[in-house]
């Protein structure tokens, strides 16, 4: 399959793009308030536009997420993290989705596009007033690449498309990734593919058992204590 088709199905599939409930997302982010993802993606009451351009279409009002919603809500919430205000990440993505051509800016690798995403940064912060952006990638340029940096860490982006494929949320379980293309793209332990949740859930029900839970997998015992620190380690 090509880069092109393998792009267009990830948009509209969620068997190639990946499923999240805000709920999911908020927890393998720690965000403590699901509602602020909402709102980010279908804008607020008051009449603010939303920050990302969601893969699916709402399916009765709910507000599922593809790999790339997550991969940005991870980029706002970090931004924000820093004091960049939402008019400003509101203004800029807008730009970005113009100048880059995907829907997705904020999912495109930092080495590709990190020259240009300042560009829209500084115009953003312009055409808002936010003190903070402005300075943030003019005056300390450097603090805007180690932020950059920070967020790339641990993405494995598409060479061809520039776009994230694969996340692999801590050093501290390194076969512990979300890749859209493997169970929904669900923390999953690879290569084997199995998801830790499913690991988690066995090791309860075998009392704690790591040689169970591997056994019943075709797993190493190294492995499913991986995905059970894993997922012992997410808020609740």
């Amino acid at each position: 399959m090509g880069v092109v088709q393998s792009i267009d199905r990830a948009v509209s599939d969620p068997v190639a793009g990946g499923f999240y409930t805000v709920r999911e997302a908020a927890r393998l982010l720690g965000i403590g308030q699901p509602s602020k993802i909402t709102a980010w993606l279908q804008g607020h009451q008051g009449g603010a536009a939303a920050i990302i351009k969601r893969q699916y279409k709402p399916i009765e009002g709910a507000q599922e997420l593809g790999f790339w919603d997550l991969i940005e809500v991870r980029f706002v919430e970090h931004f924000r993290k820093q004091g960049v205000s939402l008019q400003a990440l509101r203004k800029a993505a807008e730009q970005a989705r113009k100048d880059f051509g995907h829907q997705h800016p904020f999912a495109m690798s930092n080495v590709k596009f990190l020259t240009d995403r300042v560009t829209v940064f500084s115009h953003a912060a312009q055409e808002t007033g936010d003190k903070f952006l402005l300075n943030l990638v003019t005056k300390q340029y450097a603090m805007y690449v180690v932020l950059e940096e920070v967020l790339a860490k641990g993405v494995e982006f598409d060479p061809a498309s520039g776009m994230a494929r694969e996340w692999r949320p801590t050093k501290q379980y390194p076969h512990v990734a979300l890749n859209p293309l493997v169970a929904y793209g669900q923390p999953a332990i690879l290569p084997d593919g199995v998801p830790t949740v499913a690991i988690f859930r066995t090791w309860k029900a075998e009392n704690g058992s790591y040689a169970a839970a591997a056994d019943w997998y075709e797993i190493t015992e190294d492995l499913a204590r991986e995905a059970v620190e894993f997922e012992l380690g997410l808020p609740e």
